[in-house]
């Protein structure tokens, strides 16, 4: 029966094709389309998407040589399951009509209906629906793909696939929701976060935490990286990418989607040599792979910062979290969390870290659709402790949801990996092919 479930899931999704087309053409809004900004989120998309493949790269790079096919797979099967859960009602779960602010209606656009004509997100109005829609899917790709590197080289590929999609439905979703929707409760409490602070980084990296601890230690504690040089086209590419992920929040191609593009490279930088010089103040050799985490970090830290601070704030912000997210993996190595790839101490406190610093460096001046105020830097607390507010309840939710949500792919199927299938590797155990 279990073979034969999934298959029977396709043919579901066959007939919903079927029974809706969509094909309702609005032409009672005028257009304020502007080509320049559609050309520019065309871009954004492709550039957003090839994220995911370059995570593929960081973190096959960094498994065993056995594992490396399925690491990087299960970055890639995110792309193609996250993509038909989207067409079909994902976003209408992060950006359909709002249900008390923390999740939207999944029938508001059921099988990407009302996306033909003249319509626009409210937020992005030079810009069609779909294109908006498309954009947004390619965050909801890559935030699960995040989290495989916390169990990588120990979990089922059938329950991995289980675990992505509730971490879809029931994480990310209602974390845009209530974040990027106008009616959002963070959203409307004045939250900042420009590209994903809370809704990509803090949410993959609290789900991190979770998983490492539920699925504990590997059986072999030796770690030897196999391909250092994955790692570094890994960070190339998402480097490249993330100029999508951050000035494509900009949602038109204008100053703001400037300044997102310049901070983002800037506090990148300033983070990977940061990383080098504090690993050489502490008696290391500087590292090709602690140059290629650091300046992933930068990029993590001014997500949710990129629209809302200057460039040389993105250099402070891109410094402090380095040295921070450098501490937190030392002090996960002292510990008993089995966190593979630190997702956590990268991804979950570099995401962390921005938030914060955003609401220290945020000015109006940069962007004047920051209505919540000027952050603490410029003598104001007001955004600070929105931001701190927004850290907690992102953390706790983040954390416990997807301790519960591991706790039920548990229980459908068996999350970890046999001892003589994780010995074998699981490219071998779980796909059946090897480098």
């Amino acid at each position: 029966m279990k073979r034969y479930f999934p298959f029977f899931i396709i043919l579901v999704i066959l007939g919903l094709t079927f029974a809706f087309p969509s094909i309702e053409y609005d032409k009672t809004i005028k257009s304020n389309f502007n080509t320049g900004d559609i050309a520019w989120m065309l871009m954004s998309t492709a550039l957003v998407l090839i994220m995911t493949p370059g995570l593929a790269f960081f973190y096959g790079g960094m498994v065993n040589k056995k594992n490396v096919i399925s690491t990087m797979l299960q970055s890639i099967v995110c792309m193609v399951i996250i993509t038909v859960m989207w067409g079909i009602f994902g976003f209408s779960l992060a950006f359909g009509d709002s249900i008390g602010g923390v999740i939207g209606n999944p029938s508001t656009f059921f099988m990407m209906k009302g996306m033909l004509g003249n319509t626009s997100w409210p937020l992005a109005p030079t810009i069609p629906l779909l294109l908006f829609a498309m954009y947004q899917l390619k965050f909801a790709i890559i935030t699960p793909a995040l989290i495989t590197g916390a169990f990588a080289e120990r979990i089922r590929f059938n329950s991995y696939i289980i675990f992505l999609v509730l971490f879809s439905i029931f994480i990310f979703s209602p974390l845009a929701h209530a974040t990027w929707h106008p009616q959002g409760i963070l959203f409307k409490l004045g939250v900042l976060d420009f590209a994903g602070g809370t809704v990509v980084h803090m949410s993959a990296g609290w789900a991190a935490l979770a998983s490492a601890l539920y699925l504990k230690r590997r059986n072999e504690a030796n770690h030897s990286p196999a391909r250092i040089t994955y790692v570094m086209i890994g960070t190339g590419l998402l480097w490249f990418g993330w100029f999508g992920f951050n000035a494509g929040s900009a949602f038109g191609a204008n100053h703001l989607a400037v300044t997102a593009l310049a901070t983002s490279t800037t506090a990148s930088a300033a983070a990977g040599v940061t990383w080098i010089f504090f690993d050489m103040l502490r008696g290391r050799k500087p590292s090709a792979m602690g140059t290629c985490i650091g300046a992933v970090v930068g990029l993590v830290a001014i997500t949710p910062a990129a629209g809302f601070v200057s460039v040389p704030h993105s250099l402070a912000i891109g410094i402090i979290s380095a040295v921070v997210s450098n501490l937190v993996v030392e002090w996960r190595t002292r510990t008993t969390i089995d966190d593979t790839l630190d997702v956590f101490p990268c991804h979950g406190v570099g995401g962390m870290v921005g938030m914060l610093l955003t609401g220290v460096f945020a000015n109006q001046n940069v962007n004047p659709a920051n209505t919540t105020g000027d952050g603490l830097f410029f003598g104001h607390t007001h955004l600070f402790l929105i931001q701190l507010l927004a850290l907690v309840a992102t953390s706790i939710f983040s954390f416990f949801g997807s301790m519960l949500l591991l706790k039920i792919t548990d229980m459908i199927s068996p999350l970890r990996v046999s001892k003589e299938d994780e010995v074998l590797g699981l490219d071998m155990s779980q796909h059946g092919e090897k480098l």
